[in-house]
């Protein structure tokens, strides 16, 4: 995966809306420690599904702004 201008693009186009349901429905009846802690473990799976160590920096520079 490179980093060039594919940060921020969107690629899942309609199912965007499909995947947020489905995060909102996983974090449903959590409390706010239960919440944060299934988000921890969301960014590390996919911080491993995307596996480029340039790629997440540029992520979490994108996700800062």
């Amino acid at each position: 995966m490179s980093t060039g201008n594919a940060v921020g693009r969107d690629r899942l186009g309609p199912a965007g809306d499909d995947f947020y349901a489905a995060l909102m429905a996983a974090h449903e009846g959590l409390s706010f420690e239960e919440s944060a802690a299934l988000n921890a473990r969301l960014v590390l799976l996919l911080a491993n599904r995307v596996g480029d160590l340039a790629e997440l920096k540029a992520l979490l520079a994108a996700a800062k702004r």
